[in-house]
């Protein structure tokens, strides 16, 4: 499976420690196609469907529910943990991800 930047697609995330989110979800890749296309790995953030509303999380309508994307929990996954594609960002949702990491990772 072709990984695209900015993709959605569903991970096993388990075994995990802690505070780490856990099981098989829906997440959303964050990694560029230059690294997703020469590396066995994919940096991705989980998608959950219960939030507070944290400055790190971005709320998205995907497969007609509300859910939040989580980039306080960005981790880099082998692809053999993905299951399957599931979609992508819309504009609108792209430019507020970048946008809050560009705020929370480079200024």
């Amino acid at each position: 499976m072709e990984i695209k930047q900015y993709q959605i697609i569903l991970v096993n995330l388990d075994s995990t420690i802690g505070s780490e989110i856990k099981k098989t979800r829906s997440c959303v890749v964050i990694s560029p196609d230059e690294m997703n296309n020469h590396l066995r790995t994919v940096a991705i953030a989980p998608m959950t469907t219960s939030s507070k509303n944290y400055p790190t999380r971005v709320e998205i309508k995907h497969d007609n529910k509300i859910g939040w994307i989580v980039l306080d929990q960005i981790r880099t996954i082998d692809k053999q943990r993905i299951v399957k594609d599931l979609g992508k960002l819309s504009r609108h949702e792209i430019k507020e991800v970048k946008a809050i990491l560009k705020e929370t990772f480079v200024d």
